[in-house]
């Protein structure tokens, strides 16, 4: 009996060690299968939250001068930009003094449509956002200023010339509408916000954060990132928590073509360029085959033009300025005694001082510039008429004039009927109307086909 039992135990413990190689085949499957799933599992985790996650960015560029055209289309871009890299926020940063209020209505556009958050940070300290800087803050998801700023004086300003009662309140009532509009939907200070515009009041940073107009003051765009983590806003693309804290801050500088257009657009290089263009073509009519200042003077004329038609031309002071270089051209051709060009000289000063009118600073005029530029072309018209008096009064060098006045030698008697005469070095057939003795020192006094006039020659 204890044999069965043993020889039974037996054949179970050999049948079991037949069994186990498959039971250990199908556990090492299982555990293959489960080993590739974890493996897969971690290979999307670390290309989702691993290490090589690219880190959060924000878009960075600088407004630092007049709000024009170029401003405008450097705005759009970024805004575009911050867009299409999925950008945490687009921070502008802002220093004006206000410009034209359809390149801000513009901005303002760009800004309200934009994906992505935009900050507007008026930076750095002695900055300020005034006039259609105003608009543009306040149209912003966040606003900051950093500290020593300012921000108001937004009351519309005429360009080209002064309104009528009527017009000038039309003009004003759009722009209190346009601006409470902005400040309400961006749940900022409506009420001072219309101040600004028709009372042109203007506060410094720690007064605009107690007002409500700004949400924050931060020393740096450092301190600004850190500042805004973790705030919620809303786009045109929904809500959008940021997470700024340690983001890496991506710059966008204005391309070279943007930065010419904006210095050209400056009213005293356009003034500047216009008249570097009269001149250049003045010089090439004066001076036919020059061609370099043909050239130069067209390219010139044409930039200036082009950056008259974003500036408030008085078409008065244009025509004043013109007639002032036509009056120094006509003194080179006419002789006038200074009149012409005394004419020009006033024309051009007043003209200059009438080219921009507008009650912004920042399209007028500098007297620094105005001042020397008449006086340069003043100089310059001066020289030029010098220099054609002094050829108009030259002796002429070749031809019949060229010999009248010229002093010669009798080679042989001069009489009423002929003789020969040495003149610059040449023989010549001669008459005088008083008989001249051989070697007499004569003067040429006028000519007669191939025969010379000659007098005696005074001591």
């Amino acid at each position: 009996m204890n044999g069965l039992i043993r020889n039974e135990l037996w054949y179970n413990l050999s049948m079991g060690t037949n069994k186990r190689p498959v039971f250990l085949t199908h556990l090492f499957f299982l555990f293959a299968i489960l080993a590739g799933i974890v493996c897969f599992a971690a290979g999307i985790s670390a290309r989702t939250a691993g290490p090589g996650t690219p880190a959060k960015k924000v878009l960075l560029i600088t407004v630092n001068g007049i709000i024009n055209p170029v401003a405008s289309e450097y705005i759009a871009g970024a805004v575009k930009q911050a867009s299409d890299m999925k950008a945490e926020a687009l921070i502008v940063k802002l220093d004006t003094p206000g410009g034209l209020d359809s390149s801000m209505r513009n901005i303002v556009r760009d800004v309200i449509s934009s994906p992505a958050p935009v900050v507007v940070y008026v930076a750095p300290s002695g900055s300020r956002a005034a006039s259609a800087g105003v608009f543009i803050t306040l149209a912003a998801h966040i606003a900051a200023m950093a500290p020593g700023t300012n921000i108001g004086a937004a009351h519309p300003v005429q360009l080209g010339g002064q309104l009528d009662k009527v017009m000038s309140e039309k003009v004003t009532n759009d722009a209190a509408a346009f601006i409470r509009t902005l400040a309400t939907q961006r749940g900022r200070n409506a009420h001072w916000a219309e101040d600004a515009v028709r009372k042109s009041v203007s506060i410094t940073e720690t007064e605009a954060l107690k007002l409500g107009v700004i949400d924050l003051v931060a020393k740096d765009v450092a301190t600004l990132l850190s500042e805004i983590d973790g705030r919620k806003v809303t786009t045109v693309s929904g809500d959008h928590v940021l997470k700024t804290a340690g983001a890496e801050v991506v710059e966008r500088e204005m391309s070279l073509r943007s930065k010419i257009l904006d210095f050209i657009g400056n009213p005293n290089v356009a003034y500047i360029l216009m008249l570097l263009g009269f001149y250049g073509l003045f010089f090439e009519l004066t001076n036919p085959g020059a061609i370099f200042p043909g050239v130069m003077g067209g390219i010139c004329l044409i930039l200036g033009f082009y950056a008259m038609q974003a500036l408030p031309v008085n078409y008065a002071g244009l025509l004043l300025i013109i007639m002032g270089l036509v009056f120094f051209i006509l003194e080179v051709k006419i002789v006038s005694h200074g009149l012409l060009a005394l004419g020009g000289i006033i024309a051009l000063i007043f003209g200059s001082l009438m080219l921009f009118e507008s009650s912004s600073p920042f399209f007028k005029l500098s007297m620094a510039v105005i001042l020397p530029v008449v006086l340069i072309t003043t100089l310059l018209f001066v020289f030029t008429v010098r220099l054609a008096y002094k050829a108009f009064r030259r002796k002429p060098l070749t031809g019949d004039d060229g010999l009248i006045g010229l002093q010669g030698t009798a080679v042989t008697d001069i009489t009423p009927q002929g003789g020969t005469v040495r003149v610059h070095g040449e023989l010549w057939s001669g008459w005088s109307d008083a008989p001249l003795p051989k070697g007499s020192a004569v003067v040429v006094e006028a000519i007669q086909g191939l025969k010379l006039k000659v007098r005696r020659s005074l001591p």
